[in-house]
C-alpha cells in the first residue's frame, strides 16, 4: 500500500475511533460513569488509545514508512522503507489463542441461533439481591425488586454464555436450563446469544494487529449496539438516559428482543466468518514458512 493512501485510511480510522470514543474519554476525565456506554470500555480490556492505532493487517506492507509509528509496535517487521506484520512472529507467541479463537468462532458460527432467551441473565443477576448489591444500583429496577424476581420466577433461565452466567445470583444459578463453563464454551456458545456477539470484539482486539483496524471497529460497533439493547431490556429503568425499555416480561417485549436478537446474530455470523478466516489465513502462514 503506498504512502498517501495508508495515511489517509489511518486518519480516517482514527476519526472513527474519536466519535466512538469521545463521550466515554470526557466522562472519565469528569470522574463520571454511564451504565450503558462505559462497558465496551470497562469489562474488555482494550483500552481507547489502543483502539486508536490503525494497523492494515497480515499481508499488507506499508511503502514509504521510515517515520511510520508501526515500526515500534510489537509483531511488526521492516525490511528497507516496508513496514508490515511479522505473521511468523504472531503465530510464534500467541498461537494458542488463534487457535481456540478460530475453533470457537467456528464451532459458534456452525450451530443453530436461539432466540428465546430474552435477555434473562440480566435479570438473573439482581435476583433476590439487596438493594445495595445491584450492579447498577444507581438506576432503579422498573419493576420494583419483587416484581424483577417474579419475572425471573415465571420464565426458564436459558443462558448459554459463561461470562453472563457467572455473575448470576447464588439464588439464580440453579435455575438455569445449563450450567455453562470456561471449559464447555466452545461446544455451548451459539451465534443467537447477545454476549457472544458482543464477544467477537474481544476475539477482534486480541488479534491485533493481524487483523485490520476496519474489522476491529466493525466489531466494536456490533458489540455498541448490542450493550443497547442488552440493557434496555434489562430489569432497569434508564429512560433518563434515553433508552426505551424493551419489555421483554409482555408478548410485545419478547417479540421485539427477539426481531432486534436476529438482527445482531446475522451481523455477527458475517464478522465471525472474517475473523475466523483471518485465523487462518495467519495458522497457514506459519505452516508454510515452519
Amino acid at each position: 500500500m503506498d504512502e498517501p493512501e495508508w495515511r489517509e485510511r489511518a486518519a480516517a480510522h482514527e476519526a472513527r475511533v474519536d466519535v466512538a470514543t469521545a463521550a466515554h474519554l470526557d466522562r472519565r476525565r469528569g470522574h463520571r460513569s454511564h451504565p450503558v456506554e462505559d462497558f465496551l470500555f470497562t469489562y474488555y480490556s482494550f483500552t481507547p488509545a489502543q483502539l486508536r492505532r490503525w494497523h492494515p493487517g497480515a499481508g499488507v506492507a506499508l511503502a514509504g514508512a521510515d517515520d511510520a509509528p508501526h515500526r515500534a509496535w510489537r509483531f511488526y517487521a521492516f525490511d528497507g522503507e516496508l513496514v508490515g506484520v511479522d505473521c511468523e512472529a504472531f503465530a510464534a507467541a500467541r498461537g494458542d489463542t488463534l487457535r481456540f479463537v478460530r475453533d470457537l468462532l467456528v464451532r459458534t458460527s456452525g450451530r443453530p441461533a436461539r432466540f428465546s432467551c430474552f435477555g434473562l441473565h440480566e435479570w438473573a443477576m439482581v435476583y433476590r439481591q439487596r438493594p445495595s448489591d445491584v450492579r447498577h444500583s444507581d438506576w432503579p429496577l422498573r419493576l420494583g425488586a419483587a416484581g424483577t424476581d417474579a419475572v425471573v420466577e415465571s420464565h426458564q433461565l436459558a443462558c448459554s454464555h459463561f461470562d453472563a452466567y457467572r455473575f448470576f445470583t447464588a439464588d439464580a444459578a440453579p435455575l438455569n436450563a445449563m450450567t455453562p463453563t470456561r471449559e464447555s464454551q466452545p461446544s455451548l456458545e451459539q451465534p443467537g446469544c447477545l454476549h457472544a456477539g458482543m464477544d467477537l470484539y474481544k476475539w477482534a482486539h486480541k488479534l491485533v494487529p493481524v487483523v485490520p483496524s476496519d474489522l476491529v471497529m466493525d466489531c466494536f460497533e456490533l458489540a455498541r449496539d448490542i450493550r443497547s439493547l442488552d440493557m434496555r431490556a434489562a430489569p432497569y429503568d434508564l429512560r433518563e438516559l434515553g433508552y426505551e425499555p424493551v419489555r421483554i416480561e409482555t408478548p410485545e417485549g419478547k417479540a421485539q428482543y427477539a426481531a432486534e436478537q436476529r438482527g445482531f446474530s446475522a451481523r455477527g455470523q458475517r464478522l465471525r466468518e472474517r475473523l475466523a478466516t483471518a485465523c487462518d489465513h495467519i495458522l497457514q502462514s506459519a505452516r508454510d514458512v515452519s
